[in-house]
């Protein structure tokens, strides 16, 4: 099952992103279903699976390429500058849904859904909704002190900062923090500090920088420090169930 799995998966990928030029994508979103390489893309898609499947299982074959082009004409007939990013997501996940099915039918494999609900499981997604939002709302919360302060001595300064890039850049940090304790990584802690501070030494080895300096090395701190906390706390629960 594994094996047709790989394959199935290894096809999409080929089909949907390495053979697929960007003059391809940008005419299919122009012309919707009467861009040609609608049909190339699917044609594609034909031909990964029939060689990756080595010309076998040819009905769930047709199944999958059939509802790839009935999703992707949805898509584009659905896509405009505001939720084409909605829309890929909803797209992939779609198709991983069509390949799931396949799969079960071609060699039915047990789902057990109570997994989810173990303790171990319902502890790890505890935990990692702690790092990524929770964490950033404590953190918002004690540095609120200095937030307009800091602000209004950014303001002054050229160039400006992507909407919610510190939001993101936040939980992620604190998601490789976590998945590093995790997996007993501590230098790695170290060496993510490292990079941290080198993208952000142009921002702040300006004397006027000063308070934006202070208050990244506090949020740095903080952001780090939550998520060592967790990470050490995951592990010392995990090990008592």
């Amino acid at each position: 099952m594994m094996l047709l799995a790989l394959k199935l998966i290894l096809a999409h990928f080929i089909g949907d992103f390495v053979l697929q030029p960007a003059h391809w994508v940008e005419d299919k979103l122009e012309k919707k279903g009467r861009s040609k390489y609608l049909y190339f893309h699917v044609g594609v898609h034909l031909l990964a699976l029939l060689i990756i499947l080595q010309f076998q299982h040819i009905v769930p074959i047709i199944i999958i390429v059939a509802t790839h082009f009935l999703i992707d004409l949805g898509k584009l007939s659905l896509t405009n500058p505001k939720n084409y990013r909605w829309l890929f997501i909803l797209d992939q996940v779609l198709h991983l849904l069509v390949l799931a099915g396949v799969l079960y039918w071609i060699s039915p494999f047990p789902l057990d859904f109570s997994t989810l609900f173990t303790e171990k499981t319902l502890l790890l997604i505890t935990f990692l909704v702690f790092v990524t939002y929770v964490s950033g709302i404590v953190m918002r919360m004690l540095l609120a002190p200095y937030i307009d302060e800091v602000a209004k001595d950014d303001a002054d300064t050229e160039g400006g900062s992507l909407k919610n890039a510190g939001t993101y850049i936040g939980m992620l940090e604190r998601i490789f923090v976590f998945g590093f304790i995790l997996m007993q990584q501590w230098a790695a802690i170290g060496l993510l500090i490292a990079a941290k501070s080198v993208f952000r030494f142009g921002d702040l080895n300006k004397g006027k920088n000063r308070k934006l300096t202070e208050y990244v090395l506090i949020g740095t701190l903080l952001s780090f420090g939550l998520a060592i906390l967790s990470g050490m706390c995951y592990m010392y629960l995990a090990e008592q169930l």
